[in-house]
């Protein structure tokens, strides 16, 4: 197994790493809606939130050496199943063409009071 850093988390309080290689997959840490310069939720809402997620999952790619088409499985929690619209929105934007299999879990209030966390695994080619 190899773990995988950014600059943000060597720092970091928490017993995980942003990603962890075994064997040719990567696992991506849940990523939530904070800007990392500042350890504050982004502003604008769950639009900005899961557009900010989904910017520190693909640091923890870019670290990797890999990019958004390499990801196989994504997990998005949710605070309020009401997002989901606006989720899949920016969710789509990013993606493109790439389709992911996916899961959208509602859940109680998440760290930080941030309206999402993402989690993916992606393939290693």
């Amino acid at each position: 197994m190899r773990a995988i850093h950014t600059k943000y988390s060597r720092n970091s309080k928490g017993h995980y790493v942003p990603g962890m290689i075994h064997n040719d997959t990567l696992y991506i840490s849940g990523q939530l809606s904070l800007d990392l310069d500042t350890g504050e939720i982004v502003e604008g809402g769950i639009a900005a939130e899961t557009k900010r997620a989904l910017e520190n999952m693909e640091m923890v790619l870019k670290e990797a050496d890999l990019t958004k088409k390499d990801i196989v499985m994504v997990r998005l929690y949710t605070s309020d199943v009401d997002n989901w619209d606006i989720i899949n929105e920016e969710y789509s934007n990013y993606f493109g063409d790439h389709k992911p299999a996916r899961a959208v879990v509602p859940t109680r209030e998440l760290h930080y009071g941030c309206l999402i966390e993402i989690e993916a695994v992606a393939a290693i080619k």
